[in-house]
């Protein structure tokens, strides 16, 4: 599997060479250092360690910071990549153009909070009656029994936090690569906010 973390930049649209219009995600990928390696017959399973952003030394504990080789120095965001396709060392600098020939991806991100929300938005009930004589509008209606065990079963549709968990979209088309810049543009929506991280993989279905 080939994937990197990369950060959410915006949205904008572009047009094909038949002239249709694309809207895309844009996604730029800093530089992911290779950290470390994980082997089978060491750790019981190949792995790339990567690792985005920088961060001062002495913004993290020495247990931390005695991960990171002296040749990559310590990282922000640190993931492991199991069965990684490509040949890297460590100190290795991974950007856009490792997706190359790559028609589809798969994109994996914490998506947007929307605070405590109704049933009729959370999970798209479609509420009671409008005319003015009902008393029953947006709230959830019965959630229990009138006779014995008298409690609310697990995994009720409530009320509740929504949103703020991590989400993965498969199958989205890579329209564009820009590896000067090291720009991904993926048609459509992905998940997280402005400037989020998020992580890029080769799709697993296409």
């Amino acid at each position: 599997m080939l994937g990197l973390m990369a950060r959410k930049v915006g949205m904008t649209q572009i047009f094909d060479e038949e002239g249709n219009f694309i809207p895309v995600t844009v996604l730029k990928i800093d530089p992911n250092v290779v950290i470390a390696r994980k082997e089978k017959d060491k750790d019981g399973y190949d792995a790339v360690v990567l690792g985005v952003g920088e961060v001062k030394k002495n913004r993290i504990t020495k247990p931390q910071a005695g991960r990171f080789p002296s040749e990559t120095g310590v990282k922000k965001t640190v993931r492991e990549v199991r069965d990684f396709e490509k040949d890297t060392n460590v100190g290795d600098k991974l950007g856009a153009e490792l997706f190359d020939g790559c028609r589809y991806v798969d994109v994996s991100g914490i998506s947007k909070g929307k605070g405590f929300q109704g049933v009729m938005r959370r999970w798209g009930f479609s509420g009671g009656p409008k005319r003015h004589g009902s008393k029953f509008h947006r709230a959830p209606g019965s959630t229990g029994q009138a006779t014995f065990p008298h409690r609310t079963f697990k995994n009720v549709k409530l009320p509740g936090r929504m949103g703020r968990e991590r989400v993965t979209v498969l199958s989205q088309r890579l329209v564009k690569i820009d590896a000067e810049k090291n720009l991904l543009m993926i048609r459509g929506a992905v998940p997280g906010i402005n400037k989020g991280l998020v992580f890029v993989r080769q799709a697993v279905k296409k």
